[in-house]
């Protein structure tokens, strides 16, 4: 079975988790997911199964929104709720205080990622040296934050809403946000609301074709040479420039790169979606 969909991965289960649950629902063996999603987080995943497991890295997956809560005054090494260990009373900010924090991050931003991330220093995900007590040396990653706003605040929590960049840490920015209105604080809630168009609406199919932007490209000749993976010649094309194209066949779409005058396969023979 080839599908592709959107779930809506519950808190306190890790994404690799939660596809051992997808299998049996489904009913398949090969099955995989993009843009994993910390235990602690919910909300939307992009999940494949079959033979459209290969097309994760062509899917246009950007910007993604995510809807926050900080939990003011509470202090967590993890800066969410699964490391909690002390909660201080904070006196209630004004909105505008609030708010002029919050908008202050709208644009690029250079920030350091959380100790509890799986970014790797010689060979050590950061999160387990985290685990154990040690501080990881991560450098500075750059990050656009499109777009950012506060859409709720019922001391001590505020909530807001991120529009950012693929690889921005949204635990970061509420870490961030306290700095800059001097205390400590840290994620109570985190939701994934989309991944580019990618929304969560009842684990409904989707047709891949409506998710990829590449150019389209036509073969000139017989389309059984592109299904039987046969050598491609630049000029049996219609668009010849160097680029990756997608060309659709009767029942198979292929992803083809043209590179000074040579064609090779990205990905070939994948079944068209059918409804």
């Amino acid at each position: 079975m080839n599908r592709l969909f959107v779930v809506n991965k519950p808190i306190f289960l890790s994404s690799n988790g939660y596809m051992n649950i997808l299998k049996r629902k489904y009913n398949t063996k090969k099955i995989g997911f993009s843009g994993t999603l910390d235990p602690f987080a919910s909300g939307c995943l992009i999940v494949a199964t079959g033979q459209y497991t290969k097309l994760f890295r062509f899917l246009d997956k950007t910007p993604k929104t995510y809807r926050a809560t900080i939990w003011l005054g509470a202090d967590s090494s993890s800066l969410d709720i699964e490391q909690v260990k002390n909660i201080q009373n904070i006196k209630q900010f004004t909105k505008n205080i609030v708010e002029d924090a919050i908008l202050s991050l709208k644009g690029v931003l250079s920030y350091y990622p959380p100790q509890f991330c799986a970014k790797k220093v010689d060979g050590i995900a950061s999160y387990k040296n985290a685990r154990s007590g040690i501080k990881t040396d991560l450098k500075k990653i750059t990050s656009t934050i499109y777009d950012i706003k506060m859409t709720n605040y019922d001391h001590p929590f505020l909530t807001f809403e991120a529009t950012v960049s693929e690889g921005t840490y949204i635990r970061s920015l509420g870490e961030i946000i306290c700095k800059k209105l001097g205390i400590l604080g840290s994620l109570s809630s985190l939701k994934r609301i989309n991944e580019g168009k990618f929304t969560f609406n009842n684990e409904e199919a989707l047709d891949p074709l409506d998710f990829i932007s590449l150019e389209r490209n036509r073969y000139l000749k017989d389309e059984i040479d592109i299904e039987l993976g046969k050598k491609l010649m630049r000029d049996d094309f219609a668009i010849k420039n160097d680029g990756i194209y997608l060309v659709a066949t009767a029942n198979f779409f292929s992803i083809i790169e043209i590179e000074e005058g040579n064609v090779v396969y990205k990905i070939n023979r994948m079944p068209l979606f059918k409804r």
